[in-house]
């Protein structure tokens, strides 16, 4: 996984959507990050210090390129506006899923 720079993210992101236009699919999770690069210790062991403030990691993969960035809390709402025009620039070839109409228990 590549982690890169916020600006350098938005814009492989908008790659990796171009291509997966055809076919595919993109995964894109985010989450609350510490900073810790190493595993929580056992119990009876120093335990690692608290954080002072939480950073958001999101990472996005297609098929087999994977991407990441880490965003400061300074930069959320800054990163928040880029990524939602870049979903919304990029969300419309998605196929409307067909209902499947069922009959009702109560009308037979």
């Amino acid at each position: 996984m590549v982690l890169l720079e916020n600006e350098v993210f938005l814009s492989q992101l908008t790659k990796i959507f171009q291509k997966s236009r055809g076919g595919g699919s993109v995964t894109i999770t985010m989450k609350r990050y510490d900073g810790r690069t190493r595993p929580e210790p056992r119990k009876g062991r120093k335990p690692l210090p608290e954080p002072s403030e939480y950073l958001c990691l999101i990472r996005a993969s297609c098929k087999n390129k994977k991407i990441s960035t880490v965003i400061p809390p300074k930069d959320v709402n800054k990163f928040q506006q880029a990524y939602c025009n870049l979903l919304k620039g990029n969300l419309d070839g998605l196929k409307k899923l067909k209902k499947v109409k069922t009959k009702s228990k109560a009308t037979q």
